[in-house]
């Protein structure tokens, strides 16, 4: 049975400057961002690598965070107009757009780009946790209807969890009787992402001094970012379900993880076109 109240009731966070108006989602994205970088530039120094490029590179994938994140929004909907939308980000857009910006960038300032993709790793997932709380801020992205106290109600989320929108934009079934402006309950699956994303940190975190070659420890977070997506699918809101449950978020997140468990494979061993995460002292 759907609830048609919850004892949580969400409301989105916005920061008033005067005229200007500042999204919860927009601090958050920025806050995901400087943290990720401070994680990238204090680990490569302790490494005993030169920090300073992080700070051009992590600027190359905001701008490709920002992009990619808007044209897969705009491939999907199918509607080129939505370009100038205000909202429409999508996450594995935006991380396809911002990690190919940020080894590009990576590359023009000489970096080698295992050595840069094995500290974003960390980095990439403490940001990932705290851009899902913008999520949360704005009451995107939540999940399928949910019968429990812990369940959370979305009045004026993007879009509102009404049973008219569950049906309309997500495909949920309602049973009927159910008025079409009823504001239903669902799994704030924002939440549990800001979790898992702090939980897959607090692993590459501890094992940042591995022993194999630069570059594993970015593709033991594809696997763990992968294995965070599709399981996290199964709850969510959608509309893309292709194969019976499965949606083109999972299907892409069985790739990531194909692809980590590769990276992991061909960087497991330290050769000298392979090095270690530590700096060759002389």
């Amino acid at each position: 049975m759907l609830l048609r109240s919850a004892p949580i009731v969400h409301h989105p966070f916005d920061v008033a400057l005067g005229p200007l108006t500042i999204s919860g989602f927009g601090i958050a994205v920025a806050l995901g961002f400087v943290i990720g970088q401070i994680i990238g530039q204090r680990e490569l120094a302790r490494r005993g690598h030169d920090p300073q490029p992080v700070g051009d590179v992590v600027l190359a994938a905001v701008v490709g965070f920002l992009v990619g994140a808007k044209l897969y929004y705009v491939i999907l909907m199918g509607d080129w107009s939505l370009v100038l939308s205000r909202g429409g980000f999508v996450f594995w857009g935006g991380l396809a757009g911002g990690v190919a910006a940020g080894l590009w960038m990576a590359y023009r300032r000489g970096m080698p780009l295992m050595r840069i993709a094995d500290v974003a790793g960390p980095g990439i997932a403490a940001g990932y946790a705290v851009g899902r709380t913008g999520c949360w801020a704005v009451g995107d992205d939540y999940g399928r209807p949910w019968d429990s106290p812990w369940a959370v109600a979305f009045p004026h989320g993007a879009p509102p969890s009404t049973a008219a929108n569950m049906q309309e934009q997500f495909g949920v079934p309602i049973p009927p009787g159910v008025a079409p402006d009823t504001v239903l309950s669902v799994y704030p699956t924002q939440l549990y992402e800001t979790a898992l994303g702090f939980l897959m940190f607090m692993v590459l975190w501890r094992l940042r001094d591995h022993g194999h070659a630069e570059g594993w420890l970015f593709g033991l977070w594809m696997v763990l970012a992968g294995v965070e997506r599709f399981a996290i699918e199964f709850l969510r809101a959608k509309d893309d379900r292709l194969l019976g449950p499965l949606t083109v978020a999972q299907l892409i997140a069985v790739g990531f993880v194909v692809g980590g468990l590769a990276l992991m494979a061909a960087r497991r061993r330290v050769t000298a076109a392979a090095p270690g995460v530590r700096a060759a002292t002389a």
